[in-house]
């Protein structure tokens, strides 16, 4: 990994340390095609005296997530205790999500990935990107049409089936029509994974902000907002915490662990 200025550095730090355990790549099963990366998201809906009130889901790009049999590659840190296999399998994915309209994002309810872990007995050690770091509208607002570094947290596909966690550096930038455009290499296996920024707070402090969802590409590579992202949860139901008319899949485990992460910077 090539050095990198101070800020970058200790901007990498904190995507390792406070949610480097929001990920999962995943990809069509039995088949060598649509690699990507999904990652765990805690909405806020409220708070009470007893604390606050979240729906948890698993986010991605629209794209991958249209295929019906898939797996994820699971790694020792996300589970307790840590299973003995390394795939979770997938059947009915694609009827597990939910489009969010013109975003190309997707979103599934987590209840049950959680249920499926409680039947194995076992449950789910992840972090998750939560409403203090998902970005908001003046977030958003506040990115220029002069780029700015930003850092990518997917599973790249080397070709050896270990789907290893990078953090990719690239920078993004505002377009005229709204878009944000991500600038720089997009390694296969992170579409569908958080992109972050690191906005200065004051001398030698700055705020986590996750920009936003990695879409395949087009022209370029785009970013799905954050904060259309919220708003489009916030229009779902609140009685149940999952997305209106959606079961999440059945899973089921099967195969050797690998090493959970791994940084590439690049430029």
């Amino acid at each position: 990994m090539p050095d990198l200025p101070d800020l970058s550095s200790a901007t990498v730090d904190a995507i390792v340390d406070h949610v480097g355990r929001s990920t999962l790549p995943f990809q069509r099963a039995n088949r060598e095609e649509q690699y990507a990366t999904a990652f765990w998201f805690n909405e806020l809906v409220g708070t009470t005296a007893e604390g606050e009130i979240i729906r948890q889901y698993l986010v991605t790009a629209s794209e991958p997530a249209r295929v019906e049999l898939a797996e994820f590659t699971l790694r020792p840190q996300l589970c307790a205790p840590a299973m003995s296999a390394e795939k979770l399998m997938m059947i009915d994915f694609a009827e597990g999500w939910t489009h969010l309209d013109g975003l190309g994002v997707a979103v599934m309810p987590s209840a049950g990935l959680h249920a499926h872990g409680a039947r194995k007995g076992w449950q789910w050690t992840t972090d998750e990107i939560t409403d203090g770091i998902a970005a908001t509208e003046q977030d958003i607002a506040g990115l220029g049409d002069s780029p700015v570094q930003a850092y990518l947290l997917g599973h790249v596909d080397d070709g050896d089936g270990s789907r290893e966690q990078a953090v990719v550096i690239g920078r993004i930038a505002r377009e005229g029509d709204g878009r944000i455009q991500w600038i720089g290499d997009l390694p296969q296996g992170c579409v569908g994974a958080p992109v972050f920024i690191s906005a200065p707070r004051g001398e030698n402090s700055f705020k986590l902000v996750c920009v936003g969802v990695a879409l395949p590409a087009g022209e370029h590579h785009t970013i799905a907002p954050f904060d259309r992202i919220r708003a489009a949860l916030a229009a779902f139901p609140s009685n149940d915490g999952s997305a209106p008319g959606v079961t999440a899949p059945e899973a089921r485990p099967a195969g050797p662990k690998r090493r959970w992460w791994r940084r590439r910077g690049r430029q």
